[in-house]
């Protein structure tokens, strides 16, 4: 096998990157600081933001290093249908663009929360205030600390709590200080250092495989298939096709992690770009960290191999394929170029995650208490507010390691619990002015109740047969569309009972709903579509 070591010349690419990043940082730490209008800058950047950047910053924000290491993880181990999960991203990102978009930018909120306020009532816009950050704390921050320990132990010669601290309090520095304008610029960076690292990955492992058609001789046909039968325990096609919208529609179009992006849009058209752009980037993770994810798997196995997995517990980590693959297969420089992206990565995700606490925390929790606060105030307890929520995540992360499943697997199964209740009331309240707050408090708090019954006895590891064995072990995406459903029906079932009358939308910016929908807007839909189809029936 190579030396699995890096080089001086990698780590001078590493320190390189490092250092462009942290000059983009710093530039937009002394304009938040001289800027005037402080907090709609630092939340919302100015509101002024064009679809390239929308776009590579919701790609780049989304990527993290829990995709690079959990998909080539699911690409490794079998699991190729994971890929599906990135595939109708991109069909939730036009629901974003052409359905959610015009709702909260006519109204003009600062966050999800808000919208919730608008649409229903004060008590909604609490409850989702404070889901959201136990959401945050749960799935993003501690599954990202996850994988950038998993990361950086595969390259680097540090202890998995070491690696962790080090990025974590890296990427708080530019965040903390810089506000959404600092992550959004360093996330355009860091989509073309991702991007391009692992499509270089892509193009040596397949070289060092002897091409695709080697790679699927030394495989099973249903290795890279995207399709699943409904018996099948991780990714059912059933639950591909009704589970995961769900998760979508709750990830993409209501969260404040990914919708802070189109609120700081200049106008609606350049918001439903930035979508779309951000939903063709989304058809890239299959073969950029999925199929690699195959190609180790295939270069560990064999009479010769060049690579091997590492082993914890007696258990082969496949999580480690692209860092395994990176130090196998690419020549020195390269694997710091890609070592680079890998981290690039995890620094996007935990910036994005740090600002959307910050404005969570600060916009629907503490003004409320607090709404005469000026806005240097609102800034600071942001900032301290997501130091607090970090730390918390980091003491989560050792419950969530003890979870069945590959890292992906368990991001998505964790949504599943968190997701259906929100989507439900979201989607439903926009489509349907007949729902009102009554019935979206009772479906709300029974949804959450039903998640964390369903997390709960996970976690425990309880065994039953009946009606709780079937509620236990049922596949995650299928417990989504069982959560999603009763939430819809006891939304609309306390709606009808209740004598408020139908909701009439408050308009908050009329050039919105006088923006007629751009021609080229309406051909790359068209063309997004399309393209998913294609990939659908050429991995069928």
């Amino acid at each position: 096998m190579k030396n699995l070591t890096l080089h001086s010349v990698d780590l001078y690419v590493i320190l390189g990157y490092f250092a462009l990043i942290f000059a983009v940082g710093i530039y937009f730490i002394v304009k938040a600081n001289k800027d005037r209008s402080a907090s709609e800058n630092y939340f919302l950047g100015g509101r002024n933001l064009g679809w390239f950047a929308i776009g590579a910053s919701l790609f780049a924000s989304n990527i993290g290093s829990e995709h690079l290491v959990g998909l080539a993880g699911a690409g490794a181990a079998g699991e190729f249908p994971a890929a599906q999960i990135e595939i109708l991203a991109a069909l939730m990102l036009l629901l974003l663009g052409w359905l959610f978009v015009p709702f909260y930018l006519r109204t003009q909120v600062y966050t999800m929360p808000e919208f919730l306020e608008v649409r229903y009532d004060r008590w909604a816009r609490g409850y989702l205030s404070w889901v959201s950050v136990v959401a945050y704390v749960l799935t993003k921050i501690s599954i990202t600390i996850i994988a950038g320990g998993i990361v950086l132990t595969s390259v680097l010669d540090v202890n998995f709590w070491t690696a962790a601290v080090i990025i974590v309090l890296i990427t708080g520095l530019y965040t903390v200080l810089g506000g959404l304008k600092a992550v959004v610029y360093t996330d355009v960076i860091q989509l073309f250092v991702l991007l391009g690292g692992s499509i270089t990955l892509t193009i040596y492992g397949l070289n060092a495989a002897g091409g695709w058609s080697e790679v699927t001789a030394a495989t099973e046909s249903t290795y890279t298939s995207l399709w699943r039968s409904v018996s099948d325990d991780s990714f059912p096609w059933t639950g591909i096709l009704l589970g995961a919208p769900i998760l979508g529609v709750w990830y993409w179009c209501t969260d404040q992690f990914i919708v802070q992006r189109v609120l700081a849009a200049k106008n609606i058209d350049q918001a439903r770009r930035g979508s779309i752009f951000a939903g063709f980037l989304k058809l890239s993770p299959l073969f950029i960290f999925v199929i690699p994810g195959v190609i180790a798997y295939v270069l560990s196995v064999g009479q010769d191999p060049i690579l091997a997995f590492p082993v914890q517990d007696g258990k082969v980590v496949y999580d480690a394929a692209l860092p395994t693959l990176t130090m196998a297969v690419l020549p020195v420089g390269l694997r710091g170029l890609v070592v680079a992206g890998l981290i690039a990565a995890l620094m996007s995700s935990l910036s994005s995650v740090f600002n959307s606490c910050s404005t969570l925390f600060t916009m629907d929790i503490y003004k409320r208490y607090r709404p005469d606060a000026e806005d240097k105030k609102l800034v600071r307890v942001g900032q301290v507010a997501t130091v607090v929520l970090v730390i918390f995540g980091m003491a989560w992360v050792p419950v969530l390691q003890s979870l069945d499943g590959g890292l992906f697997e368990k991001l998505q199964s964790l949504q599943a619990y968190i997701a259906p209740p929100v989507a439900a009331v979201f989607l439903i309240g926009i489509l349907n002015k007949k729902v009102n707050a009554n019935g979206a408090k009772y479906a709300l708090v029974v949804g959450a109740a039903l998640g964390l019954l369903r997390l709960t006895l996970e976690a425990l590891g309880v065994e039953a047969t009946g009606v709780l064995g079937v509620f236990i072990d049922m596949n995650f995406l299928h417990f989504a569309v069982f959560l999603f459903v009763v939430c819809v029906l006891i939304l609309f079932g306390v709606s009808m009972r209740s004598s408020i009358g139908s909701f009439q939308w408050k308009i908050a910016d009329e050039s919105v709903v006088a923006a007629q929908p751009s021609s080229l807007n309406k051909v790359l839909s068209v063309a997004l579509i399309l393209s998913i189809l294609i990939l659908w029936y050429v991995f069928k």
